[in-house]
């Protein structure tokens, strides 16, 4: 057992406070994105965390290439 304790591994997590400080946003804009299931959350009991793990996912899925100019 102590073999497979070693092994795991909690996500980390950041409430929304952080996250909008992260993102440079808006405590309200995050809110809105949980409220339109736009990002992925962690509910533990009545709180809303984040998994920085899947956030970083989530903002490569943002990308847009750039526009040709031409």
């Amino acid at each position: 057992m102590g073999e497979q304790s070693a092994q795991l591994r909690f996500p980390e997590l950041v409430d929304i406070e952080t996250l909008a400080k992260l993102l440079n946003v808006s405590v309200r804009y995050v809110r809105r994105m949980v409220d339109e299931q736009r990002v992925e959350v962690v509910k533990i009991g009545h709180f809303v965390r984040f998994d920085l793990d899947q956030i970083r996912k989530w903002i490569e899925d943002q990308r847009r290439p750039p526009r040709d100019p031409r």
